[in-house]
């Protein structure tokens, strides 16, 4: 999908944008409309739009969504990576060293591009697509941008050597107000927050382009006269998080907890990267519950239909949007099933335990009416930090001070879902399996040590 541009004179410095989500594309229309990439007179803006789905063919693709055309008119031009690499997938593919500079002068040729300094901006720095990106464009200034709550996380791999010094900055939305990030902060690179209000506009656009969607308006006319809630779908049977039917069980609970909380109408508001699938489970919780339920039939981001629907309830599982209805609607939010995925999500490091650690501790339980969080966003920070650490001990010793200090005085029955004893046994935190008393010093190679002897007392001996 390429659009046509003039070439751009010499002094139009080049800006070259990496998006996979509606989410992501609404959070770079906020900080252009805000300046925080200068006049749009004084760059090139070229839009690259890659489809991360295990088989992307299956997924909505983002200018099928409504509302995408007006985030599209904010840049010069925009091109498919995933038509460029096909048949390769963009997660899975990097160029090899030596072809990078021929990769370069390709892009640059084939986008506009002219010679000079360049910005690139990029979701997730550490992975493809942004990380064959950088690689590729190895003399531009790279810029990060969150989607959404795995910016509060830690880095998930260390950056390459070339890359960490050119990185200029991390602009994020200010989802859980306070809680400052920590993806790439043991590089030095500072959090930048992107405006509520510009953000707040650009949602604006895209929920007057999805107002005419007939659920959106049997909805917005439900909620006037007995309250609507829109539960949110998750794809966490395509990341192999949940099988199929658990999924699908998870978003009937939703169902029954925004039933038992009062509300006659429900909107089920399918995840835009999960397969297309129709399920009788929604329809069966909601009709055991006497509910109505709603589903768009376009392609829709869940902020539109905050915008358009009003609901008095939006209920998820850790969905970021979640915590966009919180934060940018002032609507009542809940949460269900987050203990049970916190338990089984796996490995520790999975980027997914921070977003799934906020939803947990400062959303309520939808399943327990008239439960409260079970931590503020200031009390929050430290346990995110906390299991920070223990996901990415290498890339940030320089937590395990307060790491220790943060289990020491924590650890309860309320608080050790957040973690698993066998992780705060190798670190040697407290909550480890083995007792301080039984410690031995010398590390981790003494526990070891202690670990065989204690098998070898408890074996039976031979007659």
């Amino acid at each position: 999908m390429h659009s046509t541009a003039p070439t751009p004179p010499a002094a139009r410095r080049p800006q070259v944008f990496e998006v996979s989500t509606l989410y992501g594309a609404a959070t770079l229309a906020a900080a252009l409309d805000a300046g925080q990439f200068g006049p749009a007179d004084a760059a090139y803006r070229v839009l690259v739009v890659s489809h991360h789905a295990t088989v992307p063919e299956t997924a909505t693709q983002l200018p099928e969504m409504t509302g995408w055309s007006g985030i599209a008119e904010r840049f010069d031009r925009v091109v498919d990576w995933n038509a460029t690499l096909r048949p390769l997938h963009p997660s899975h593919w990097t160029p090899r060293d030596q072809d990078r500079p021929l990769w370069q002068r390709f892009l640059c040729d084939a986008w506009r591009l002219p010679d000079g300094p360049m910005d690139l901006v990029v979701e997730s720095v550490h992975v493809n697509p942004a990380a064959a990106l950088a690689g590729i464009f190895a003399d531009a200034d790279v810029h990060v941008y969150a989607d959404g709550l795995m910016s509060y996380g830690p880095t998930r791999d260390r950056l390459p050597a070339a890359t960490a010094p050119r990185v200029q900055r991390l602009l994020h939305l200010d989802l859980v107000p306070g809680l400052r990030p920590l993806l790439l902060s043991e590089y030095g690179v500072e959090p930048e927050t992107v405006p509520a209000d510009a953000f707040r506009a650009v949602l604006d656009e895209l929920t007057a382009a999805g107002a005419a969607d007939p659920a959106l308006t049997a909805a917005a006319d439900a909620g006037e006269e007995s309250g609507v809630a829109v539960i949110l779908g998750q794809y966490l049977a395509a990341l192999g998080i949940l099988t199929a039917d658990e999924e699908e069980e998870l978003h009937a609970r939703m169902v029954r907890a925004a039933a038992a909380a009062g509300h006659a109408t429900v909107l089920f508001k399918p995840h835009p990267t999960a397969p297309a699938r129709y399920s009788r489970a929604l329809e069966k919780a909601a009709a055991d519950r006497g509910v109505t339920l709603l589903t768009p039939t376009t392609a829709l981001l869940a902020e539109a239909v905050f915008g358009r629907c009003r609901p008095g309830l939006v209920v998820g599982c850790f969905s970021t949007a979640l915590l966009t209805a919180s934060a940018f609607y002032g609507i009542p939010i809940a949460r269900v099933g987050t203990a049970e995925l916190l338990d089984r999500l796996v490995p520790y490091q999975n980027s997914n335990r921070v977003p799934l650690t906020l939803v947990h501790a400062t959303v309520p339980d939808a399943e327990r009416p008239g439960s409260a969080p079970e931590l503020t966003a200031e009390q929050a920070e430290r346990l995110v930090r906390t299991v920070g650490y223990c996901m990415q001990p290498r890339l940030y010793p320089h937590l395990r001070p307060e790491a220790h200090a943060w289990l020491a005085d924590h650890w309860n029955p309320h608080t050790q879902h957040y973690f698993k004893r066998r992780r705060l046994t190798s670190l040697e935190l407290p909550g480890s399996l083995v007792p301080a008393t039984d410690r031995f010093p010398g590390g981790r190679t003494a526990l070891r040590v202690a670990r065989r002897v204690k098998r070898a007392a408890h074996r039976p001996r031979p007659r």
